[in-house]
């Protein structure tokens, strides 16, 4: 008599696994919480106060609908500061990244204390921040008793307010950028320099490559993401010009409006005007368009990509 053993099979249950504080996380954590408490709450607020009225002070949540962004693009004084803004980012954007990354590998083509020398020469400026630069600025764009006055006599330019006019802010604002900055972004981008294997250098030196041949065809394609880096946060930064024009517009015969970038035009809705909703649609705007040129860095860089320094 046969018997008859009758299998039960019983269903696996898999626990999704538990979440695990790790060291990454600590490390990030400082950052989520900065960003979150000055960056995307600020925001948040301004998102509310676009699409509110301010009548004595006081908000009225949601009561101006889209009123406050129709104020902003039908005054004059906003299509023109944009048009600043834009001639500024054709000189400065390109002038900048492509004069840093052919500074950086100049230096690495070349070790040595005269190397280090002048990297530290090019840091010596980041350590002067914020309006403390544009101080420095007016000293050194000052024909009478800056360092470059037999240069400006020589064309012409006499006094300070000769020099700062208009025409020539994108080319003043862009020098300002480029020598404050330049220094901590070459500092960043020697790093990277430094982590290329020194066995793809000596291939290409094997198979003949020259100092140029080897800054462009083998370094310059291993370091892209950092440009890419570098290009997002030049873009994000330059669209905020504010304190340059802000100041410089002080200066005696100065022919620098006080509503040069958009941002001086903000600032001139919230606490000149008392416009604080038309202020936050336009930070909002500004916002926007930073955010703008990120994700078309990202899309033709392949920043995020872990392959994108060798494609």
């Amino acid at each position: 008599m046969s018997t008859l053993v009758k299998s039960t099979t019983y269903p696996i249950v898999r626990r999704a696994p538990r979440f695990r504080v790790n060291a990454a996380h600590l490390l990030v954590l400082p950052y989520v919480i900065f960003l979150t408490l000055f960056g995307v709450l600020p925001e948040i607020t301004a998102l509310v106060f676009s699409v509110s009225k301010f009548v004595g002070g006081r908000p009225q949540l949601f009561a101006a609908g889209l009123s406050n962004y129709m104020t902003v693009f039908n005054d004059t004084r906003f299509s023109t500061s944009m048009g600043h803004m834009l001639n500024y980012l054709l000189i400065a954007l390109p002038f900048g990244v492509i004069g840093v990354v052919m500074l950086a590998l100049l230096l690495h083509a070349r070790s040595g204390r005269l190397t280090a020398f002048l990297r530290t020469v090019y840091f010596v400026p980041g350590a002067v921040a914020g309006p403390a630069v544009i101080i420095l600025a007016i000293f050194m764009f000052d024909p009478n008793v800056g360092p470059f006055r037999a240069l400006l006599s020589a064309l012409g330019l006499t006094t300070v307010s000769q020099v700062v006019r208009n025409y020539r802010l994108p080319f003043l604002f862009t020098l300002i950028s480029f020598f404050a900055g330049a220094g901590g972004w070459i500092a960043i981008f020697f790093g990277a320099l430094n982590n290329i294997s020194q066995e793809i250098q000596e291939a290409a030196k094997l198979d003949g490559c020259g100092l140029i041949q080897m800054a462009l065809r083998i370094k310059f394609p291993l370091i892209r993401p950092y440009i890419a880096y570098m290009a997002i946060l030049t873009f994000a930064g330059n669209i905020q010009l504010f304190a340059e024009p802000q100041l410089l517009g002080k200066v005696q015969g100065s022919t620098v409006g006080s509503y040069w970038s958009p941002n001086q035009l903000s600032y001139a809705f919230a606490f000149e005007y008392g416009n604080f909703g038309a202020a936050a649609a336009l930070s909002l705007l500004m916002l926007s368009i930073g955010l703008l040129g990120a994700i078309l860095v990202l899309r033709f860089t392949s920043l995020f990509r872990a392959d994108a320094a060798i494609n």
